[in-house]
């Protein structure tokens, strides 16, 4: 196969400046409902860049659950990979791949830990099997093989089997506080449009188009 004949043209629509929202995050509020109403697989899934201690980047998909204080909002086990990274350097980026759309999203800013009345009432409502699993995997170590994983599962299953099961020490949220925030939709002919939302220091955001 000849994969850099791989190409298409992007037709899916156009975006103009007075098409936009002042507020990027209600901007892509608006562009998220529109993905979901589009029937996109995982409309909230979005790839998660850090750079770890050693100045290693790294990207791994994660899905978005919503804003909070004017931050993306995400989960994971503090012990990974990425949560390492994140405490190390807090500077992410996050991608919103919609593809089947022409459209991306991308967000740069600074990620913080949730609160732990935040990431507890969310853990409370996830499906018992998804916190059985956030108690049993020991994220990002090694494993012998997916025995040893399932016999992990079970014995956490087995020790909460009386009751509720309470949000693990090591795993919680964080939100990014965007900084700079790009929307782009492809074009025809590669004359594709950007705009990106940069913060001030007051609090505004500054808007200007960007060349493909």
């Amino acid at each position: 196969m000849r994969y850099e004949d791989f190409r298409r043209e992007y037709t899916a629509g156009g975006l103009r400046r007075d098409g936009l929202d002042a507020c990027p995050l209600r901007q892509f509020d608006t562009w998220l409902r529109q993905a979901a109403e589009s029937g996109l697989v995982d409309p909230t899934a979005m790839v998660l860049a850090t750079v770890d201690e050693q100045g290693l980047p790294g990207q791994r998909i994660v899905l978005f659950k919503g804003m909070h204080d004017n931050g993306f909002t995400f989960y994971t086990n503090h012990d990974s990979n990425k949560g390492r990274a994140i405490a190390a350097h807090p500077q992410v980026s996050l991608l919103f791949p919609w593809n089947a759309l022409d459209r991306q999203v991308i967000v740069s800013g600074t990620a913080q830990q949730l609160g732990r009345a935040q990431s507890a009432a969310y853990f409370a409502s996830r499906p018992r099997e998804s916190q059985v699993a956030a108690w049993a995997s020991r994220q990002s170590r090694p494993v012998q093989d997916r025995a040893a994983l399932q016999q992990q599962a079970a014995e956490i299953a087995a020790r909460f089997a009386d009751g509720d099961i309470p949000v693990p020490p090591f795993w919680g949220g964080y939100r990014v506080l965007p900084q700079r925030v790009e929307f782009w939709q492809g074009g025809a002919h590669r004359l594709h449009d950007r705009f990106v939302y940069t913060a001030a220091a007051d609090g505004a955001w500054r808007l200007e188009r960007l060349q493909p």
